[in-house]
């Protein structure tokens, strides 16, 4: 049986470009929600987890970070991917007959300059290999999707335009989950990600953070977020560079854990690199 890798979406959807590239031996396996693919991956239903974290254009995945110390699982692999965005529909469609092209919300004021130029009016929809699913069921001539090329070969539609995105650096960095722990060193550069709370104690976050700077580990992502729907309970989610068993990072986060009521590492990980 080929081992499945989970993600969030329609077949064609980014995150399923995301496990195309990372892990093409695997079968991709198309899930409703972000809760719906870590849950087929604690089941069993699935060996990995694709979870996009960050864009960017758009910053920060809405919840995910909320869910991943949730989740039970272990980051193995990050891996980014460069959002190419291309206007396809129904084939024989010429490009002047689209007056409608339907897409998710944060990719139409991506493509602003190239609908504009060309009088097509944007419609946003739910999921954007879904809107080029829905072209190809109810036979659409006149509405075309802003998709990957990956969902245009899926449901048989024609390229019109491709890679049509006003700025060419949007990039979505997904982290790939497992049910198993591999904490080995894989790579001369590695990325430790983990989760706490600090104790509630004047300058916490300062004193937290200060092994840090003094064992010259280098913090490539700092952010803050609320949990159970306090203003007051606040986690912080960190990635570090470096391996908790490099000298430097394991006095770091002994330092860490002195100052903190919660910390949780996440996952140790080869370092990938943004792809153009």
């Amino acid at each position: 049986m080929t081992a499945r890798i989970a993600f969030q979406g329609e077949p064609g959807a980014y995150s399923h470009q995301a496990c195309h590239e990372a892990r093409p031996g695997m079968e991709a396996l198309p899930c409703r929600s972000f809760q719906d693919v870590i849950k087929a991956v604690s089941s069993g239903a699935a060996e990995l987890a694709m979870l996009p974290v960050e864009n960017t254009t758009y910053g920060r995945v809405a919840d995910i970070h909320r869910l991943l110390p949730e989740s039970g699982l272990h980051i193995v692999d990050e891996v980014f991917v460069r959002v190419h965005i291309s206007l396809m529909a129904l084939p024989g469609v010429a490009l002047e007959e689209i007056d409608l092209v339907r897409a998710h919300l944060v990719l139409l004021p991506q493509c602003a300059e190239f609908l504009g130029r060309h009088g097509i009016r944007g419609e946003a929809a739910a999921d954007s290999a879904g809107a080029a699913s829905e072209i190809a069921d109810k036979n659409q001539r006149t509405v075309g999707a802003l998709a990957s090329d990956l969902a245009a070969e899926i449901y048989g539609l024609d390229i019109l335009a491709r890679h049509i995105e006003d700025h060419t650096h949007n990039t979505t960095r997904f982290l790939i989950m497992s049910r198993d722990n591999d904490m080995a060193r894989r790579d001369d550069t590695m990325i430790t990600t983990f989760v706490f709370r600090v104790r509630n104690i004047p300058a916490a976050l300062y004193k937290a953070m200060g092994g840090f700077a003094t064992n010259g580990v280098n913090m490539t992502k700092l952010e803050s977020y609320m949990v159970d729907g306090s203003f007051t309970a606040t986690q912080f989610y960190a990635d570090v560079e470096g391996h908790p068993d490099d000298p430097a990072v394991a006095r770091a986060l002994e330092e860490l854990d002195y100052f903190t009521e919660f910390l949780q590492i996440l996952g140790t990980y080869p370092a990938d690199r943004p792809h153009g």
